[in-house]
């Protein structure tokens, strides 16, 4: 059984060696044996299997310059440590390097060869099988290039534990250790890359898209990586297609014409140069110019797509390329490359050819050849094609410098150095077991791996805690996923004005270990759109949005497709293609163009404006005529008419009503706290003295007048004194309401944002309406009884009491506060404000008017009527009226009980009185000296009692004139006498409070 595994083995390594033949690998014998996965060729000849016959292996095709430099890079490493006195010291690395020809099938192929040397190493078959030359097991493998490959490798040297440290593959997949265990790499996984293209796009502002990605592992999973990342940025994607260089005519002329027509300018390719090279041919052919290309940077560089026929088409090109390394002696190494000399690579001879476009005499007769060469300054891909029998023989003396191919691009290394840094990770990994201590080691109780006999395992578990600093001081660890972090360079494609070849602007950088919003650097001034414009290409689905706008969606169309929308009132946007309006801050209000916020406009009752001005000027004018009438009233203040009104009273009148008009200046001008609770307790106090002193005047000269006989016990509650206690008490009360108002709700200044969006209106908040309701409803309730009171005592003497006078203040009193009430409820801003101060003044106006002003014109006017003869009279005359309506009342009594009898039938005189005051009496009033002696019979007499007269008129019907005469005559003499004496005693007790 034993030797049937053998024989099976055997049989599996001998099919796989002979399949690529001692000239196709590079091979070196060694302590330690590395295997190496390079893309020598392109890809492999299309060929249809019928199975009629024995399959045979595909040829490679399309000779690949850059993968030979790669492959030389390894040895160069391998080489330089042999070489290395401290590193790996006594031992000899050897490798096994193979050709994938960038296919999944020829790669497993040679990792097959892998796996199986190493299966035979670990069954210990030497002593059954007499194998001559014995071949160390591969520990770890360099390689593979592209993704989709390693994810084929990685899975099957996965299995045994084999260590693979890829150069090139950067798919996101791949950090994976659930499935890829032994996989690690020197190249940054695609997530960075991805994420950095949606960088670069938001940079330029665009926001309408088109993506291609390469149908395997690695285009797949890094453009799902960019939409993820476009999504997050609102970039919009129009359209998103995959390609593979194996794709049919038809498949490659849909992806041409989706691009032809799509209004997307920038096309987002995760893909490889060969995958991409077929869809490319075509748009040259069909001549589509005007595209953004970004390139990942499996294909940025590649010298397959950097062409300069192709430029026209893609020369808008901006791609990522790797940092570059730095190798020392790498140059001179990859011109020392000769087919006889280079004993060791299988890949020497085809190379020669292809560089030189010869045929060397002992070539292999399935040895592809070049017609045609590639350059680039940047590593760049190269490609050959055609058969030896048009090349003429090699000489061997050829110079290898003297052509120019990619394989001689040197200046900015990048996959060759990830390559040269793979090797030495892995030598490192090695060194670190070589050197290990016993009982500090990585393993089962601190123990080593013996270096003689290393397994691939161990060195896997050495390269996952590798850490090390490498020829240009830079740190190398793998982290958890075995990736290296890295940062990338940002290229342009110009063509060089010297030769017209595609040359590798760098135009920035990104560098993943910044912040966010950090790590894109781009100098926009060294970049060329198509070779030669410095303007940013637009690639929006619509036009950007000016300020003052935001994006409005479109329904049914992408986010990305829009129309711009003016920003509502009290919304702004200050840039371009807002997504948003924002509101602006409380006190300020979007501009005409929505295109910043200014300061909201503020409105009060301000001393400038015309409207404060005119109520300024009438509560000015007020105050002035208050003072001008207390003025005269001091100066006059011993005549009999500022006696009869009490003066003192008058004087307190007047002062509270210069407080009213003062209060309503309160109101104007911007409310502070101060003010708003300073204003309506001013207000309320001011009137309520007011109507307190009116109160007290009206009521003490009706209880007078309506006494019939004065005592001493009415001047006592009759006195000053009482009178000021009264004003005191009814003042108090609106004191002790202003207080309660002031201490639990006290009014405050108050910015209304609400009424009117673009205008604060500062106004006072009241702090509690019912305050305020108490505080007018008291004022109005003290105006009602002084009103009864003014009323009641209308018939009084005028010169007393101007009870009509009042009766009328306070009508306009109650009709400019009961309109109040409206108006304040209705009205909003300043005018609440206005609506206020106009009462103020208005009632103000009318108390002062109606009280004082007619007594004023009598004094500086009239002065004959500010007479004691005049205030005697007015008194008398009362009283005379008051003694002949009683009279009166007696009489008719009396004639209606004499008629019931049977009465008199003579004539009765029938007397007629008409007045032009308020009051009429069927008696003619006694005249005052001498106009009672001027009264005749049958004529109209007038008495003036200050404020008005009464015209007086008497006829008689005849045949009874005589009778009546002297009838009346004696009752007027009786009333007359009566009267004197009635309104002597009266007036002596007036004077005393007068």
């Amino acid at each position: 059984m034993t030797s049937y595994s053998c024989c099976l083995i055997l049989l599996l390594f001998t099919w796989n060696t002979a399949a690529y033949g001692p000239n196709q690998r590079a091979q070196k014998k060694g302590d330690i044996i590395l295997g190496g996965l390079f893309p020598i060729h392109f890809g492999v000849a299309a060929k249809d299997q019928d199975l009629k016959s024995r399959p045979e292996s595909v040829e490679c095709i399309r000779y690949n310059f850059r993968g030979f430099r790669w492959l030389q890079a390894m040895i160069f490493a391998i080489e330089e440590i042999n070489s290395s006195p401290t590193l790996l010291p006594n031992m000899t690395l050897g490798y096994r390097i193979f050709d994938t020809c960038n296919t999944v099938s020829k790669a497993l192929e040679a990792t097959l060869s892998f796996v199986a040397q190493n299966k035979i190493d670990s069954l210990n078959l030497d002593e059954f099988c007499n194998c001559s030359e014995h071949i160390p097991s591969t520990i770890a493998v360099v390689g593979a290039t592209g993704s989709g490959i390693s994810t084929a490798v990685a899975n099957l040297l996965g299995l045994f534990y084999i260590p693979q440290v890829s150069y090139a593959s950067s798919s996101r997949l791949l950090s994976n250790k659930n499935q890829f265990k032994s996989f690690l790499r020197t190249i940054p996984n695609d997530e960075h890359q991805a994420t950095a293209m949606a960088d670069i796009i938001e940079y330029f502002r665009w926001n309408w898209v088109g993506t291609i990605a390469a149908d395997d592992d690695y285009g797949r999973p890094g453009i799902e990586k960019f939409r993820e990342e476009a999504e997050e940025r609102d970039i919009c994607i129009d359209f998103s297609e995959l390609i593979s260089q194996y794709s049919d005519e038809e498949e490659i002329q849909q992806v041409v014409e989706v691009i032809q027509n799509s209004t997307a300018r920038v096309i987002v390719v995760f893909s490889s140069g060969p995958d991409l090279e077929p869809l490319i041919k075509e748009i040259v052919r069909r001549n589509i110019t005007g595209k953004i290309w970004l390139a990942s940077e499996a294909w940025a560089s590649s010298s397959l797509i950097a062409m300069p026929e192709f430029f026209r088409v893609i020369g808008s090109t901006i791609g990522f390329a790797l940092k570059a390394g730095q190798i020392p002696g790498f140059r001179e190494f990859l011109q020392k490359v000769h087919p006889k000399k280079s004993t060791n690579n299988g890949f020497a001879k085809e190379f020669w050819e292809e560089t030189f476009n010869c045929h060397l005499p002992d070539g292999s007769k399935n040895s592809p050849a070049s017609t045609s060469f590639h350059k680039g300054h940047e590593e760049g891909l190269g490609a050959g094609n055609g058969t030896s029998a048009f090349r003429p023989p090699c000489t061997g003396d050829e110079n290898i410098t003297s052509v120019e191919t990619p394989y001689m691009d040197y200046t900015h290394l990048r996959i060759s150095y990830n390559v040269y840094l793979a090797v030495y990770s892995i030598a490192h990994a090695l060194q670190d077991i070589y050197t290990c201590t016993p009982g500090k080691g990585l393993f089962t109780n601190g123990s080593c791996a013996d270096i003689k006999k290393v397994e691939a395992w161990q060195v896997l578990k050495h390269l996952r805690h590798l850490n090390f600093t490498n020829n240009m001081g830079e740190q190398v660890d793998f982290d958890e996923f075995g990736d290296l972090v890295g940062n990338y360079s940002i290229i342009n494609w110009h063509l060089s004005p010297e030769d017209g070849s595609v040359v590798f602007e760098e135009v920035g950088h990104y560098n993943v270990y910044a912040k966010k919003g950090e790590r894109l650097f781009i100098n926009e001034n060294k970049i060329l759109w198509g070779g030669f414009s410095k303007e940013v290409p637009f690639s929006n689905c619509s036009r950007d949005c000016l300020p003052g706008t935001r994006k409005g969606i479109i329904e049914g169309e992408p986010t990305c497709c829009f129309e711009c929308v003016d920003c509502p009132d009290g919304e702004y946007s200050d840039e371009t293609d807002a997504s948003a309006c924002d509101k602006c801050p409380e006190d300020y209000w979007s501009n005409e163009n929505h295109t910043s916020c200014i300061p909201k406009q503020i409105e009060f009752l301000a001393w400038t404006e015309p409207f404060g001005i005119a109520l300024t000027l009438f509560a000015v004018l007020g105050i002035f005529l208050t003072s001008f009438v207390l003025g005269v009233f001091t100066k006059f203040r011993n005549t009999p008419i500022v006696k009869a009104t009490n003066r003192e009273l008058s004087y307190l009148l007047l002062f509270s009503l210069l407080c009213c008009f003062s209060s309503s200046l309160f109101f104007i001008g911007e409310p502070q706290n101060w003010t708003c609770r300073l204003r309506q307790p001013a207000f309320g106090i001011s009137f309520v003295l007011c109507i307190s002193c009116i109160l007290v005047k009206t009521n003490r000269v009706l209880l007078v007048f309506e006494a019939k006989i004065p005592t001493s016990l009415h001047r006592k509650w009759w006195g000053l004194n009482l009178q000021f206690l009264l004003v005191f008490l009814c003042t108090f009360v609106q004191i002790v309401i202003c207080v309660i108002w002031l201490y639990t709700a006290p009014p405050s200044s108050y910015r209304n944002h609400e009424l009117e969006d673009e205008i604060i209106f500062i106004t006072c908040h009241e702090g509690s309406l019912m305050a305020l309701g108490f505080l007018i409803g008291y004022t109005c309730l003290l105006a009602a009884i002084c009103f009864f009171f003014a009323f009641k005592s209308r018939k009084l003497p005028e010169n007393f009491n101007e009870a009509k006078f009042i009766t009328f203040s306070m009508l306009i009193f109650f009709i400019v506060w009961i309109s109040f009430i409206p108006a304040y409820a209705s009205t909003y801003g300043k005018f609440v404000s206005a609506v206020e101060v106009i009462a103020i003044l208005a009632a103000s106006f009318g108390l002062l008017a109606c009280i004082f002003f007619n007594k004023v014109y009598i004094i500086l006017f009239k002065p004959s009527r500010n007479t004691i003869e005049e205030v005697r009279c007015s008194t008398a005359a009362h009283a005379f009226k008051v003694a002949a309506r009683a009279t009166l009342r007696r009489s008719n009594v009396s004639r209606k009980r004499s008629n019931s009898l049977g009465g008199s039938t003579g004539s009765t005189p029938s007397s007629s009185i008409s007045s032009k005051s308020n009051h009429e009496d069927p008696f003619p009033l006694p005249a005052c000296a001498e106009r009672q002696r001027q009264q005749q019979r049958g004529c109209k007499q007038k008495v003036s009692f200050g404020s008005g007269t009464v015209t007086l008129s008497l006829s008689f019907e005849e045949p009874q004139k005589n009778a009546m005469a002297n009838r009346n005559a004696k009752r007027r003499n009786s009333l007359e006498a009566q009267n004197s004496d009635d309104s002597l005693m009266r007036h002596r007790a007036l004077l005393p409070l007068q």
